[in-house]
């Protein structure tokens, strides 16, 4: 079956982890994506780690499906390749130090009046403008400058998230936004430019808290693996050492936990815990009470009383229970790709389609589809080799 975006051509000027996982699902959706590196080494985000059979997670994650062209971009050579190839691009993506592409002259600003359907999207930690422009932004930082670590955490210590959240925020609305900008340009025959700034990205997802705080009202607190404004919402201990978690959503759940799984109704008159805005406030005493209820229960045990009550509840995972969750084994969200490695096992996108099957494609090595690109643009073997012997490939 074809997919959405069979014949898309993208080059990526891309490193670490925003462009590479924006790339990656423009991949998954049929897109021919071109991810120039640097030469010999290629991303920096190759050499993390060894965890994925030698390869980096990181890279293994965010880069199948992709065509690997090296290129030393310092060298006028290797430039006018560059060139070349944007010329038969739909897309250029790029998350280079802020600038660089405009002393390269691969700016929208520049690209757009020899290239005028080209869509330039630019990825960067602040935006094109601005007094943090020229500010290095990793995601720790991000989430720092986000607001993030204020609401993530123990009342102790603030904690970042355990993956790339900065990163990934600023990947999901890159895609999101080419995809908008391809759809556009079947109507006005442009193509256009996109700024996503990792900070603006997370601070959209900060969403709630913003509001939480409106007009200097404040914080929500840090609670660790509990709700910061909704109680009982988190994680409780059983009494055979595991741990529950359950969320309550409204005052008929609050109603229904009371009665059919702490067994105790009239705990849902008690004016400390009436509604969620006292329960919340009263917090520390209702846990007490919850757990002295689940003391004498097995995790299995409390999540039979919860489900009974139709009140949500899950497992504590590790990251190695996620490889196994019967969930995604039950709906085959696993395929396996290759690399240079051998085969890996990679989850499906999330999302299934009807109409078509996403693209599962190798993972490429440093350099793999460098010669037959440049045939592709002319190039014969001695230009080819010729290339190579300048460093330029």
């Amino acid at each position: 079956m074809s997919r959405p975006l069979d014949g898309v051509v993208v080059v990526s000027l891309e490193h670490a982890i925003a462009a590479p996982f924006c790339t990656r699902q423009l991949a998954d959706l049929g897109a021919r994506v071109i991810k120039i590196e640097r030469t010999q080494r290629g991303d920096f985000a190759r050499d993390y780690d060894e965890r994925a059979q030698g390869m980096s997670s990181h890279f293994v994650w965010t880069n199948r499906s992709k065509e690997s062209l090296t290129l030393d971009l310092k060298q006028p050579a290797a430039l006018d390749v560059l060139l070349k190839l944007i010329a038969k691009a739909d897309v250029l993506v790029q998350n280079l130090a802020p600038g660089a592409t405009g002393r390269m002259g691969l700016d929208y600003e520049t690209l757009q009046h020899s290239h005028p359907q080209l869509i330039v999207c630019d990825i960067s930690g602040y935006g094109d403008n601005g007094p943090y422009r020229d500010k290095k932004a990793y995601d720790l930082l991000i989430q720092s400058e986000a607001a993030f670590l204020s609401v993530t955490g123990t009342e102790d210590e603030p904690c970042k998230a355990g993956n790339s959240i900065a990163d990934i925020a600023a990947g999901m609305y890159a895609y999101s936004s080419i995809l908008a900008a391809l759809l556009q340009r079947k109507n006005t025959h442009h193509g256009s430019h996109i700024d996503v700034s990792m900070l603006e990205s997370l601070s959209e997802w900060m969403g709630f808290p913003m509001y939480y705080a409106y007009e200097g009202q404040t914080p929500p607190t840090r609670q660790g693996a509990s709700h910061a404004t909704i109680y009982p919402y988190g994680p409780f201990e059983a009494g055979d050492g595991k741990t529950v978690m359950l969320g309550l959503q409204n005052e008929r759940e609050w109603k229904q936990f009371c009665s059919k799984v702490l067994l105790n109704a009239s705990l849902a008159q008690d004016p400390r815990f009436e509604l969620n805005a006292q329960r919340s406030e009263h917090r520390v005493a209702l846990k007490a009470i919850i757990e002295q209820a689940f003391k004498s229960l097995s995790a299995q045990e409390i999540c039979a009383r919860l489900d009974e009550a139709q009140i949500a509840n899950a497992q504590v995972n590790d990251v190695a229970d996620l490889w196994r969750h019967p969930q995604l084994l039950a709906r085959e969200r696993f395929r396996t790709i290759a690399s240079p490695v051998g085969a890996l096992s990679a989850l499906l996108p999330p999302g299934v389609h009807s109409g078509f099957d996403y693209r599962m494609d190798a993972v490429p090595s440093v350099g793999e589809h460098t010669d037959g690109i440049l045939r592709e643009l002319g190039l014969d073997q001695a230009g080819i080799d010729a290339l190579r012997k300048s460093s330029a490939i």
